[in-house]
């Protein structure tokens, strides 16, 4: 332990304190000290100088232009990813898992189709019984606190509190209608009015008259017109009826029925019935287009047949 301090273990924690290996060395002041020293000493690096871009190989790095791709195999992206499906199939145990039976679907709201367990009780809309309810009771009625400082405001103080004082209801329009009935006593006659008003180039109503109306003049008796003469009805068109004839309908004769002798029936000697012989008879024909066509187009020349122009 020196004598003018403390050891090395409580100064840093060690035995003994390493020694330094710039003990002794020249100090350097850093004023006007070279950035690189070493690069104004001894000899050098000296290049050729800069080269153009050319076809030609000098400027590179490499002796000779060197390939990205050079020696190497060609690959088939379609081939590599069948090896691949193949390998990782190799590793499956057996075949793909096909599950027994598709998803059932639910039939509507509510439905427990599908599921593994089934509709539970718990979840059931059934009301349970449940007890009549006993109110339990009212709680105690206490008053809240008073607020204020009591300062100004009645009820509050331990003292006594403010008198108080009524306050009539609808105070305001009973006060109101008293200053109203004492206008109407001192007033004196009714309102002024002044005729000498301005008034508008014409009236108001068009049809007012300040002079009276003149008597209503009598119209003479006239002559009464004859009315025109009317027909006692319309003309009649004739028809099947005869409603349009001067003579009335005929009256109606009864014709009484009589059977009617029915005619022999005509046979020939030998007792049959006569039919007449049977007129002649259409039959189908053949149009003259369809003649014409099948004369020029035959088995014979249907290969060499052309159009014909007219």
């Amino acid at each position: 332990m020196p004598a003018d301090g403390k050891s090395d273990m409580e100064r840093i924690g060690l035995f003994s304190e390493m020694g330094y290996i710039t003990i002794g060395d020249r100090y350097v002041s850093y004023y006007m000290r070279h950035f690189n020293e070493a690069a104004s000493k001894n000899r050098q690096m000296l290049p050729g100088g800069t080269k153009t871009l050319s076809a030609l190989q000098a400027g590179y790095f490499e002796p000779q232009f060197v390939r990205i791709f050079d020696g190497e195999a060609y690959s088939n992206p379609v081939q590599l990813r069948r090896r691949y499906r193949l390998a990782e199939s190799k590793k499956n145990l057996g075949r793909a898992f096909l599950p027994s039976n598709g998803d059932k679907l639910p039939c509507g709201l509510g439905s427990y189709y599908g599921t593994i367990g089934g509709p539970y009780a718990y979840f059931s809309a059934q009301l349970k019984a449940k007890e009549k309810y006993t109110s339990p009771g009212k709680n105690f009625y206490t008053n809240p606190g008073k607020k204020g400082t009591g300062y100004g405001y009645a009820s509050v103080t331990i003292g006594e509190q403010y008198p108080h004082a009524p306050e009539v209801y609808e105070a305001g329009r009973i006060d109101a209608k008293k200053a109203q009935e004492e206008h109407q006593r001192l007033v004196k006659g009714g309102p002024f009015k002044l005729n000498l008003y301005p008034r508008e180039y014409f009236d108001m109503n068009p049809y007012f008259n300040d002079q009276p109306l003149p008597p209503v003049k009598q119209q003479p008796p006239g002559k009464k017109i004859a009315p025109p003469f009317k027909p006692s009805s319309p003309a009649k068109k004739p028809g099947g009826m005869k409603g349009g004839t001067f003579d009335p309908y005929p009256s109606h004769s009864d014709d009484p029925y009589v059977i009617k002798k029915s005619k022999a029936v005509t046979t020939n000697k030998g007792g049959q019935i006569f039919h007449p012989p049977p007129g002649p008879k259409s039959r189908p024909i053949t149009s003259i287009m369809t003649l014409n066509v099948t004369r020029s187009l035959n088995v014979m020349n249907y290969k060499t047949a052309c159009l014909t122009l007219y």
